[in-house]
């Protein structure tokens, strides 16, 4: 028996990534995975992995932007499985500028890929959560925590995201629902571009990291993932959880 065992799951963004990192690594631990991604080839690529693992998990394609609709993910897994265990909000996209140079439109995508779909999602699955006592894992970032330069809009909808987190946990938490964040530091696909195109940039980032490496997204920030969708993390909630190899320690 694995940790999550017959656990149904949704994560946004599964399909590459710190998503998909997740993703296997729930459904190494016997979850039902349903990957939510707008990349229909990397999406169908992803289920196919996930479902030599976990024959049941599927990949849904979706537009996280188009809000309206976000309630249909919600009810295509629960009509599917009968349940719902676990959300994972992963998903988010945004652009690097100064805050003198951020627009309404720069603005709109970070919330509307990040932010609103973190919301609207964990509405949607409020009922089924439930019923299931289940977990919801959202995602922080350095960027907010610290303030990095060029990242203002980044940095609002990821503070907006823990904001609506904490909030959840303490209203939530009378139904057996925790409410967490991880703030991750991972060898993404993005990262490891960088690192060949600013080889020693990344080697000075790499070196102020106290564990000395980025993360793996399946054996570091999947494996987090694990833990606080298990039944192991039950009396913690509304917490940001650093899955950063120490580069920022909360106080």
């Amino acid at each position: 028996m694995g940790r999550l065992e017959e656990k149904v799951v949704i994560i946004t963004g599964g399909a590459g990534g710190i998503g998909s990192g997740m993703a296997k690594a729930m459904a190494k631990e016997g979850a039902i995975v349903a990957i939510v991604d707008l990349n229909e080839e990397t999406g169908k690529k992803t289920e196919a992995e996930l479902q030599t693992i976990s024959p049941k998990s599927m990949f849904i394609q979706a537009n996280l932007m188009d809000h309206k609709n976000l309630g249909d993910i919600v009810k295509t897994v629960v009509d599917k499985y009968g349940k719902l265990d676990v959300l994972v909000n992963n998903a988010h996209a945004s652009k690097q500028m100064t805050l003198e140079d951020a627009t309404q439109a720069d603005l709109d995508l970070s919330f509307g890929t990040g932010f609103y779909p973190t919301f609207y999602l964990m509405k949607a699955a409020l009922p089924y959560l439930k019923e299931t006592k289940g977990n919801i894992i959202n995602f922080a970032s350095g960027a907010g925590l610290e303030g990095h330069a060029t990242q203002g809009v980044y940095a609002a909808a990821k503070e907006a995201i823990r904001g609506i987190s904490r909030v959840a946990a303490n209203e939530w938490g009378q139904f057996g629902i925790n409410v967490n964040i991880i703030s991750p530091l991972a060898n993404t696909p993005g990262v490891e571009a960088w690192s060949k195109a600013q080889p020693e940039y990344y080697e000075a980032v790499k070196a102020k990291i106290p564990l000395g490496r980025f993360g793996d997204i399946e054996q570091d920030i999947g494996r987090a993932a694990v833990f606080l969708a298990s039944e192991d993390s039950q009396y913690i909630t509304g917490q940001t959880i650093m899955v950063d190899g120490g580069s920022i320690m909360l106080h």
